[in-house]
């Protein structure tokens, strides 16, 4: 058997947790990530016959049954991953009826996955119902984004078009555009349902006062989505105060999804 902590996912994950702690997103025990994992893999670094725990789940996760998944913890900083990832994250595995899971690896003081992982499952049977190849969930706070929500209307097309038109790559790289959820609860099934409803055709969804929720197949395409709506907000609140002289315009965006052969959310572009 290998040695876990040169898993390829175990790796990736403590690179990833520290660098969006370096960043800020993900203040003290904020933000969580969660990834799904091939057998193989997972089955190369652990032995699938030997089960540490089994924690129940109070919604039904069967669409994801025998699927692995490594996980950060509930309550855990994200500072601390990479130098003590065997209590800071886990690798867990879907229980056949979808109504618990095994915990494999992982969260050796007794912890448990994030306190959003029913909000992660939920999203995680959404998007890959639209995309097979989806791997990753990403929650974080990065503060220019947090920030906007507090001083732009939260509609989901206005939203998304002062984003498009702060950094000329926004609608290549979401051309779908953003979801936007008011202020909800937190960890509890409500907001997961919300945000699997969102989730479905978006790829992030943004937590009004809170955060955002990143998905890819990837964790860097995950990790850039979020980057770059990030960078967005940035310009926005920087030049928020400034009179603006100049701006893309829907007809320039339309000209950047006609180059690189991509179509806008229909009906954002008024042209």
């Amino acid at each position: 058997m290998n040695n876990i902590f040169e898993a390829p996912f175990v790796r990736e994950m403590c690179e990833t947790t520290a660098n969006m702690y370096r960043l800020g997103w993900d203040e003290r025990n904020g933000g969580n990530i969660s990834c799904r994992l091939d057998a193989p893999m997972v089955e190369a670094y652990l032995d699938p016959g030997r089960v540490l725990r089994t924690l129940t789940l109070d919604f039904d996760a069967s669409p994801l049954a025998g699927q692995y998944f490594i996980v950060t913890g509930t309550g855990k900083y994200f500072k601390n991953v990479k130098h003590c990832p065997q209590d800071n994250l886990g690798v867990i595995r879907i229980r056949p009826d979808g109504r618990a899971y095994e915990i494999l690896w992982g969260f050796e003081d007794g912890g448990r996955p994030t306190s959003e992982l029913p909000t992660h499952l939920m999203n995680h049977v959404q998007r890959l119902k639209a995309d097979p190849k989806h791997r990753v969930v990403m929650h974080c706070h990065p503060l220019n984004l947090l920030a906007m929500t507090f001083v732009h209307d939260l509609d989901e097309k206005k939203f998304t078009k002062t984003l498009w038109r702060m950094c000329t790559e926004c609608i290549v790289v979401f051309p779908e555009g953003v979801g936007v959820l008011p202020w909800m609860v937190c960890g509890n099934d409500a907001i997961g349902e919300a945000t699997a409803q969102k989730i479905r055709d978006h790829r992030i969804v943004i937590w009004a006062a809170h955060g955002i929720f990143g998905t890819g197949e990837t964790m860097d395409e995950a990790f850039g989505l979020i980057e770059t709506v990030e960078k967005a907000a940035q310009v926005y609140m920087t030049i928020g105060r400034m009179p603006v002289r100049q701006s893309i315009t829907d007809v320039q965006l339309r000209s950047l999804c006609q180059a690189f052969g991509i179509r806008p959310r229909a009906g954002y572009l008024d042209v």
